[in-house]
């Protein structure tokens, strides 16, 4: 009799994840189906406004799928796009380095957080659009000010997001890793992080955002290159349809980086993701 119920509990629970995998992919296509539908609707009623408007004022999506195949095989696009990713991944990879450290340590150390904290919340309180012109009066117009303005535009996200994920962690966890003598490198390997990491996933979230605004600001502000640059130019010249490419493609690429976050997320903390299974 025990062999059988052992056999129907295994019957039972492969069903079970069979009809938890069915589901998971209804629900996969059914997120798919209402997002294209909801582009749909969005560039048709876009087309439909916009034909209404002066063409200097406005374009259609139309309009600018002609010139986006224009830019691209010219490679007019990729000459002022390369550059602006190139300083935004030497950037944001400055920001989430130090930004994770900084949270780590003035959530780990009383001290330097009462020492320190303050001058992140001074700092975060700035807007750092404000603190643009004097970045390139200090470090002038070429790629070293672009960097440090997308350093700016990263960090912050990083370092509040990390500081609160380390606050976060259940300090009954961290009780029982001392009553079992872990040392403090085992107490941040396998306590502190793991329930820090869905905070700093999210803290690369907000920064890929920002980040994308820096790099257009940077651009705008501190030479004749860059993403920034051609939207800059282009609006200037009334070219309306090529001004959208680039801001079209913008907002492609953080939908990018943004799902390519989420993956990250469900490989390094999936138990943070275990209503989204359903």
């Amino acid at each position: 009799m025990a062999d059988v119920a052992i056999d129907d509990a295994g019957t039972d629970r492969a069903r079970a994840r069979d009809i938890a995998a069915t589901r998971r992919r209804r629900r996969v296509w059914l997120t798919v189906a209402i997002r294209i539908v909801s582009v749909a609707a969005v560039l048709a009623l876009w087309q439909f406004v916009g034909s209404a408007i002066d063409p200097v004022l406005f374009t259609t999506p139309n309009a600018v799928a002609r010139a986006g195949y224009r830019m691209i095989v010219s490679g007019e696009l990729w000459n002022y796009l390369w550059p602006s990713l190139v300083i935004f991944a030497v950037g944001l990879t400055i920001a989430a380095v130090i930004g994770v450290t900084t949270g780590l340590l003035l959530a780990r150390f009383w001290v330097i957080d009462v020492a320190f904290g303050v001058y992140i919340t001074f700092l975060y309180s700035i807007p750092a659009v404000a603190l643009v012109p004097l970045i390139v009066l200090w470090a002038g117009f070429e790629s070293t000010a672009k960097i440090i303005v997308l350093f700016l535009f990263g960090f912050f996200p990083m370092a509040i997001n990390t500081y609160q994920g380390v606050k976060n962690v259940d300090p009954r966890l961290l009780e029982v890793g001392r009553a079992f003598r872990c040392s403090e490198r085992q107490l941040w390997a396998n306590i502190v992080l793991p329930g820090a990491l869905p905070f700093i996933v999210t803290g690369l979230r907000l920064a890929v955002g920002r980040g994308l605004i820096g790099m257009v600001l940077a651009d705008q502000y501190t030479a004749i290159s860059g993403i920034g640059y051609l939207i800059v130019r282009t609006a200037a010249t009334y070219q309306v349809d090529k001004m959208f490419v680039p801001i079209v493609t913008l907002g492609i690429l953080g939908i990018t980086l943004t799902a390519l976050l989420h993956v990250l997320e469900r490989r390094v903390a999936p138990w943070t993701l275990g209503g989204e299974q359903d």
